[in-house]
């Protein structure tokens, strides 16, 4: 699979950062590059195409989290598979970050994250 990112916006006007493929060292620049770019908005990483992530790419994550959480904007993860999943919970990274089903699932619980705030 070839490794894409779309920028998309959120029915609430988040930012979607769609990935499709691996998010591993090959790949961590293209995707830290398209998150820089994006400042001023709250963003999901859709991960819903994305067969593996390395230590990398887990850590480019949490280095946009941690933007995020500077900047004070939402993040949230969507969609992410099992294999993925794992990841995040042997890291204990699932501990940290919104990690929802779905985008529109991100979306909701950011929107209510931020009006309860």
């Amino acid at each position: 699979m070839e490794f894409q990112i779309i920028s998309t916006d959120g029915a609430t006007g988040v930012c979607v950062l769609k990935v499709l493929g691996p998010l591993t060292l090959a790949n961590v620049f293209a995707f830290q590059n398209t998150a820089r770019n994006e400042t001023s908005r709250s963003i999901i990483v859709d991960l819903s195409e994305v067969p593996f992530v390395d230590s990398v790419g887990l850590g480019s994550i949490l280095g946009l989290f941690a933007s995020c959480q500077r900047t004070k904007r939402g993040f949230a993860l969507a969609g992410a598979a099992s294999r993925v999943r794992t990841l995040l919970e042997v890291a204990k990274a699932d501990r940290i970050l919104l990690v929802a089903d779905t985008v529109e699932s991100a979306e909701a619980q950011l929107s209510a994250k931020a009006q309860g705030a």
